[in-house]
């Protein structure tokens, strides 16, 4: 079994605290499963809906099969999320900015899934993320992380 993740999100990752536990968990999860992170540049200085039109053909240029991020999403356990993952070979995850995604990229998405029904900010659900595709990993390979 082997799953390999791409993640897509919009913009760069502003605080060190928010850096130093993506750092974390990309180290920790690539031990167990290839990872990469793509940064969309972020759209700044026009209305929002310019932006999300713009951040929205930026990451469609990048992947056409995803996963989407987003509090109005599917809901899982961590169990449920491992089964989830596992039964995929390459999995994209798109995150959006402060302002989302936009219609297109929401509609073509595979699934759309939430980390939380609360709102995160977009840089604390990149984090929370890694926390929980190393904590599925963990899961399907049998280790103690997740009691």
């Amino acid at each position: 079994m082997s799953v390999r993740f791409r993640i897509l999100w919009v913009g760069r990752t502003k605080e060190r605290y928010l850096k130093e536990g993506i750092d974390r968990y990309l180290m920790l999860l690539g031990y167990m499963s290839p990872v990469s992170v793509t940064e969309i540049k972020e759209e700044k200085g026009k209305s929002r809906e310019a932006s999300l039109l713009t951040e929205g053909r930026r990451i469609l240029k990048q992947t056409q099969s995803y996963i989407l991020l987003d509090e109005r999403g599917k809901e899982f356990t961590s169990p449920e999320f491992a089964r989830f993952l596992e039964e995929r070979g390459t999995v994209d995850f798109v995150l959006g900015g402060a302002y989302g995604v936009s219609g297109e990229v929401r509609e073509r998405a595979e699934a759309v899934v939430a980390l939380s029904k609360m709102t995160l900010t977009h840089e604390m659900a990149r984090v929370i993320l890694l926390e929980q595709l190393y904590r599925a990993m963990t899961i399907l390979k049998g280790r103690e992380y997740h009691h």
